[in-house]
């Protein structure tokens, strides 16, 4: 079993920036697929960044040039850079990890993120 612990969501005004972190139980060198996803209420679970294990990236292209993600060997984190906050961008981000491309998925807790003047 995978606990992921999240931390760094909180209150942000628009054009500004956040740096969410993941902490894993186990180590970020063993996930196939480290991901954030966000949720916004009323709408669906969606994929916004996606570091795979060849350090290849994907990011939705509603938060692309503004979100960057990475992961942090030595620290042992998962982390996303969110830059020139949106209104938009306001929901439950959270970090999820694949251990293998059919292996188990595990998903953290969720941290809130909100972007308001």
């Amino acid at each position: 079993q995978v606990h992921l612990v999240e931390s760094g969501g909180g209150l942000a005004q628009p054009g500004g920036s956040l740096r969410l972190s993941c902490v894993p139980s186990g180590s970020v060198l063993s996930f196939y697929f480290k991901d954030w996803y966000r949720q916004a209420p009323g709408q669906e679970r969606t994929l916004v960044a996606r570091i795979r294990s060849d350090e290849s990236t994907y990011y939705a292209d509603s938060v692309k040039g503004r979100f960057t993600i990475s992961a942090d060997n030595a620290k042992n984190t998962i982390d996303l850079q969110i830059n020139s906050l949106k209104p938009d961008d306001t929901a439950v981000y959270y970090c999820s990890v694949q251990q293998g491309n059919y292996g188990n998925r595990y998903w953290g807790q969720g941290t809130q993120v909100t972007v308001s003047p």
